[in-house]
Order: C-alpha cells, then structure tokens, then sequence
C-alpha cells in the first residue's frame, strides 16, 4: 500500500479559479497526488469515497465541510490521516484568486505536517463557591444558584442589606483584600471577617471583625464592582468579576458560575525544564523576562532553587515567556515550536516549490485573525496571492527561532496580525519583531518598509489594505531547507548563518538592542583576580574554566545575557553588549584572562597563581600583622597546601603562636610588691 498523499482541492461550484500547473507542481514536490473536484461535498462526494478506500493519507482543501467529510471517513472506518485546510478564503476566494496556485500548493504542504498531541492538565471543581458582593444583587445571585453550588455570601458592609426571611445560605461581612489558585483551589485573605447578628432587622447587623482570615473555595464570584483580585483576570479560570449595575453582566456570570462544577481539562501551554533556567545561581539573580512579561502571575522563583516554576493551572497560554526565554527552558506546547517551524517550512517551501515569489507571512491566531480573514475574503478583495497566512494558538507565542526560520526559508517580510487593542502577554512577541528587524537590518537585508513587523487592527479592510501596501517587499536571498532540529535557539542560530551565508558577506557582530538573547559579557582583564566565581554561575557554560592552568575562557555562542556573571563578580568587572556574533570565533571558547601559575618552591607543583600570591603577601606585609612579619612565615603563602602542612608540622611554624605570655599575677603578688615599697621608703 502506498504512503503517498492525496491531495483533493475543490473549486466550490467554480467560485474560484485553480491554477493546475501550480497546483500539480507544488503537489508533486511533496509526493503528493492532486485531485480536483467541482462540488467534492455534494455530487462528487463518491470520489472522496473511493479515495478512502485506497487507505492513504488524505488532505483535503475545505474546512466549511470538514463534519460531512469526517463523518463520512467515520462511517467507512477510515484508519488513516485526514487532514483539512482552508484554501477557499485563504487563497481563492481573491482579487489575485487566479495566480493563488502556488499559496494554495504552501497551504496543503503545510496541512500535512502532523502536530502533536495536546498536553493536558485538570482541574476539579466541587462546586464551593465564595460570592463577593455589596449589596442585594450578591444575595440575588446566590439564590439562583443555591440548587447548583455551595455558596457563601461575602458582603463588604458598605450598604445596608435587608437580611434574608429564611437562611438559605451563610452571608458574612468582610473584604477580600488579596486572592490566590484557580478554578478548585482558590484562597482568599479577607479583612473585617464579621458573622450576621440573628437578631438583624431593617438591615444586617454585623459582629466585630477580624483581620487576616482565610476562605478556600472552588469559584468566585465578584460582584463587588471593586479592582479585581487578579491580574488579567479575564483569563483566570474559576474567577468571575461583573459590575453589580451591569444586570446583563451580571447575569451572565451568575450563568457561568453554574456551570463550573467537576473535572475540566484545560492545555498545559507551555513546559519547563529547570535545568536550562537562568534566572539565579547562588541568591544571586539572573534573568527574569519571563517573570516581567507574564501577565497573570503563573511563574515565580521556585522556592529555594535557581530556576522559576510555571502555574499550568493560572498560566493562560499568551506564550509571553516562552517567546523571551533565552535557553529554551520554557517553551511553547500548542504546538511545540519545532512542530510550528516544520509546518511553516512546508508553508514556505511548498509555495516556492510551485513557483511562488516574495511571500509574505501572516502569522494570526484564530479568534481575531481567522475571522478577519473570513470577513476580508467574503465582503473585500481577499488576501494577496503572495500573503500566506500561518495559524497559531496565540499571537504572543512567536518567538525568535519562527521568526529567524521564516527569513532564511524565503519570506520576504513578516507580519504578525494583532487586535486594534493589544491583548495580554503581546509584548515579547513585539520585543522579537525589533531584534530580527535588526538583525536583517545589521545583514544589509533592509527593505523600503520594515520586514518584520505588526499590524493591529480590527477591520478586514484595513488589513487588505496593509497587505497591499507591502509590495515592495522582495526577497533578495535564496532560501535554505535546513531542518529545525534542535531547541529554539539552535534553530535561530543555524537560521541566522543561513540569512548571512545567503547575504555572501563576512560574518560580523551585529549591534542588537537591549534584552537581546544573545551577546559578549567583556572582562576588564586587568581587574579579575581569576577567582572564577563566574565560571560557577554561568547557567550555559558560557565561562569556564582551563583545569590545566589558572585560565577564564568565554564562548560567545552559549551567551544568553542572563547577567549572573556580572552579579556575581566580587571585583566587578564583567560587563554584558547584547550583539549577535556569526562569526566562526563565536563558535570557539576564547581566552579573556590568563596568568602564571605558582610553583611550590619545595616540591615543584603547579597552584594558584603568582599574582595572586603576590596579592595576598602585599596585603598582610602592609597590614603589619604580627603572624607575618616574620619573613619566614610569610614565606609559607609560597608553598603548596601539602608542603604547608609540612613546614607547619617539622619547620616549627605554630600558626598560633603568640609570643611568651607574660606570667600570671595575683592579689598577693600585689600585696606582696606594696609591702616591699613602703619597706624601702621608710628606709
């Protein structure tokens, strides 16, 4: 049987136009059989049919129809790989419809790359619910959903609340002054923590209250009109916040609450390997991107340990860490990036394959960006032949080695879709824009308008137009195949030698802006003391040192730009210039301080060095210190740590000799020399 795949586009009732050579180009580049159809869903389904029974891989360019068609492959007991793409508003379904053969042949090279399997956490709900509130609209929530939920009612105090004829549920005064968790394991500190008088009449009377007490619940319910407990807390699972004026909202969240009771699997985003954290060494603290751009508090230093955790259960999958972490300790999971990259290189490589030019990446999520898609094909001028978009889960998520990977496979320029309103956790993402921009700007890759840039918008047509006006925009290189294996940042790195090799100039070091991933740590030689304090921090081995002599050696390559070397040095002379170095010597451990090594005069055995002896006699010379004045003793810094031992042992050096104690005296030894003066002076 064989494995090749079976590509079928559809023309959808000859609402677009199919460029067959293109098509068939493209299709046979990738081992792919082109199948073509009219109306694939309704009276040619028989050929999708006959397909199945063939048992090979099937793509097929529709997603409208994407039931019917699995359906069916249920119904026929399909085992083999089904894969949909959307080439209609993608591609066809344009002013440049016509010459979109080539996008469309990307489009299904990059549908059957397979992606991975979502990594799933879960979180349990048993329905405990805390409702916050001011007022009777907090009371009213909590009695329509009495019969689903667990519930206490938390007032403030602030309003006088007509007490319940009959109690249904606890309703306590106090503010919630700090919350932590998630949906299942929620804990909130309130203040003025006071229980209901029985004896309540017009209005509830309260007992005296009591600071810093502490309520577990499943959910919550803030109805208090109150800042909200947490940051980003739109994506905080298990939180709900509405304005009690807002009866449409509050509703709505009354809604919600109900309906948050049992198990939910929600995506672990991204995953962590702590050995590969730079964020500290020593109490001493490194890097911290991640911590500064996540938005909703889902990574903290790990206790006791140099590395960050990451909360699968808060974190909302923005991607903001994953695209700034320099080592590839935190990286994305839906998908994994290598499992992107591969995808955007059939993308991009497909498209060439079947003759296309110049290509222009749109990276979009789905939520903002496939609807303006949608909107721009069915009510503008659709989406230019040469714009080929690429989904991701999150627009946040783009990190360099996408960005790097996208260049060296033949885009003429990238653009990232956002919405007019950034939302949370974009901001690494933008920072990645500006340092391939400078990157390509460094490799004399400039163009008429950025490369790399976003566009951010919320109208179809306005990002017709933005894509239009991208025309300049070529591609003046010839793009690499190369594989992404590997982590993120080798991925980046071997993109980037291939932009420079493509460029046909020497490797040079390209100034980059601040926070960039990459760079030198300088050594003011003249100042270290080769204590190698930083060769015990650096987190990539990017200093280390020679076993065989007193020697501090740096590769550029490893460098991430963390700073713990810098933090560390006791004589401050380490210094970071983010830069990206392609030159061959970045690839090579350099030599950045060296001195003599110290002989043992005694045995002859290489220690320490001499400088640093030297050092250290200077200093205790000019100290005057009784133990060192004699030449004698000091001479002992000049052996080894065994031949110490010896001359300390058999050379009668007692490092704790003091000199002669003076003799003990007594009261009778006073009394005794006091009689004797008064015997001389009375002669």
């Amino acid at each position: 049987m064989s494995e090749s795949r079976i590509a079928f586009v559809c023309s959808c009732e000859d609402t677009m136009e199919l460029d067959g050579k293109a098509l068939s180009r493209g299709c046979q580049a990738r081992g792919a059989e082109l199948r073509t159809a009219e109306q694939l869903c309704r009276a040619q389904l028989d050929r999708f049919l006959a397909a199945l029974e063939e048992g090979r891989p099937v793509t097929v360019a529709c997603t409208q129809e994407a039931p019917l068609f699995q359906q069916e492959a249920d119904e026929a007991s399909f085992a083999g790989r089904l894969d949909f793409v959307n080439v209609r508003e993608h591609a066809g379904w344009s002013r440049e419809g016509a010459a979109a053969g080539p996008k469309m042949a990307g489009l299904l090279a990059a549908a059957a790359v397979p992606m991975p399997p979502v990594p799933l956490v879960s979180l349990e709900s048993r329905g405990v619910c805390l409702v916050l509130g001011r007022d009777e609209v907090a009371l009213e929530a909590a009695r329509a959903l009495q019969e689903k939920l667990d519930l206490t009612v938390l007032l403030t105090g602030e309003v006088a609340v007509t007490p319940a004829r009959r109690v249904e549920f606890p309703v306590l005064k106090g503010v919630a002054r700090a919350a932590t968790g998630w949906l299942g394991q929620f804990s909130v500190t309130v203040d003025q923590a006071a229980a209901a008088s029985p004896a309540s009449r017009t209005h509830y009377l309260w007992g005296e209250g009591r600071n810093g007490t502490t309520s577990r619940c499943d959910i919550l319910l803030d109805l208090t009109g109150r800042a909200p407990l947490f940051p980003s807390h739109e994506v905080r699972q298990g939180y709900l916040r509405a304005d009690p004026r807002d009866a449409a909202a509050v509703a709505k969240a009354v809604a919600a609450a109900g309906e948050l009771v049992g198990t939910f699997d929600k995506p672990r985003f991204v995953t962590m390997e702590a050995g590969l954290c730079a964020h500290a060494r020593n109490r001493k603290t490194g890097c911290t991107r991640c911590l500064d751009l996540c938005p909703t508090g889902a990574i903290a230093p790990a206790a006791g340990k140099d590395h960050v955790e990451v909360s699968a259960e808060i974190c909302a999958g923005c991607g903001a860490c994953a695209a700034v972490c320099p080592t590839g300790a935190i990286t994305y999971a839906l998908p994994p990036a290598d499992a992107l990259a591969r995808r955007m290189r059939a993308l991009l490589l497909g498209y060439a394959e079947a003759g296309g030019q110049d290509a222009i990446l749109l990276l979009h999520d789905e939520a903002h960006g496939e609807a303006l898609i949608d909107a721009l094909a069915r009510h503008g001028e659709g989406l230019p032949a040469r714009v080929l978009p690429l989904r991701v889960n999150e627009a946040g998520q783009v990190d360099l080695s996408l960005l790097a990977g996208a260049f060296a496979w033949g885009a003429a320029g990238v653009r990232l879709l956002l919405p007019a309103r950034r939302g949370h956790g974009v901001e690494g993402a933008l920072r990645n824009l500006g340092y391939i921009e400078a990157v390509l700007s460094g490799l004399g890759l400039a163009a008429p308008l950025p490369r790399a840039a976003a566009i951010e918008t919320d109208d179809p047509f306005a990002l017709g137009e933005a894509l239009a006006a991208l025309a300049p925009l070529s591609a003046g290189w010839t793009a690499d195949s190369f594989l992404p294996l590997g982590k993120p940042r080798e991925v980046m790195k071997q993109a980037f030698r291939a932009l420079a090799a493509a460029r046909g100039a020497p490797a040079e070091a390209l100034p980059m802006p601040e926070k960039a991933p990459f760079g030198i740590a300088r050594v003011a030689a003249e100042g270290c003391t080769l204590c190698l304090a930083c060769t015990m921090v650096c987190p990539t081995g990017a200093f280390s040192a020679n076993p065989d002599k007193p020697q501090l050696r740096f590769l550029e390559d490893a460098c991430v730009q963390c700073g713990l070397c810098a933090a560390t040095c006791p004589e401050k002379v380490i210094t970071l210039e983010p830069r990206l170095n392609l030159a061959p010597e970045a690839a090579q451990p350099l030599v950045v301080k060296e001195e003599e090594p110290a002989a043992c005069p005694r045995c002859g055995k290489l220690f320490g060095t001499r400088a640093s002896i030297d050092r250290v006699k200077a200093k205790l010379t000019a100290s005057a210190h009784w133990m060192f004045t004699d030449p004698a003793r000091l001479a002992v810094l000049d052996l080894c740590e065994d031949c110490r031992i010896v001359e300390a042992t058999l050379g009668g050096v007692d490092p704790y000799a003091a000199g002669e104690r003076p003799l003990t005296r007594t009261t009778e030894d006073y009394l005794r020399e006091a009689e004797r003066a008064k015997r001389v002076e009375g002669g």
